[in-house]
């Protein structure tokens, strides 16, 4: 057990610092306009999660999932646990649940924001 949260522990540092990375370089590359640094990285988490998880399986790497799936990839996006989870309901034919987790997410965590924002705003005025 201990092992495995100091995997994750690793491995979240190591995604972290490359999320952060990568949003210094994309702004850099393409300007602050626009939040290039997160479509990036939650296109690359999305598409690295979607390797590794056939990769691990089938190679009998799953002891490495906590290093580099919730660990380096946590760290580094949570949108490609969100893309992995949303699939998984999709492939166990839960379609309608899928649905209500995407919008649900989408949704709520938008409105949270926002809620969290205008809290933040009435506390410091």
């Amino acid at each position: 057990m201990i092992s495995n949260v100091l995997m994750v522990a690793v491995g979240g540092a190591v995604g972290a610092s490359m999320r952060y990375l990568t949003n210094v370089g994309a702004g850099r590359l393409f300007g602050l306009g626009f939040p290039a640094g997160t479509v990036i990285v939650n296109i690359l988490g999305s598409f690295l999660m979607g390797l590794l998880v056939i990769v691990l399986a089938e190679k009998g790497g799953t002891r490495y999932a906590p290093l580099i799936m919730t660990g380096f990839l946590g760290g580094f996006t949570t949108f490609s646990a969100f893309s992995l989870d949303t699939i998984t309901l999709y492939e166990r034919g839960e379609i309608v649940t899928a649905a209500i987790y995407v919008a649900g997410t989408v949704i709520i965590g938008i409105a949270a924001l926002v809620a969290g924002m205008a809290i933040g705003r009435l506390v410091l005025q």
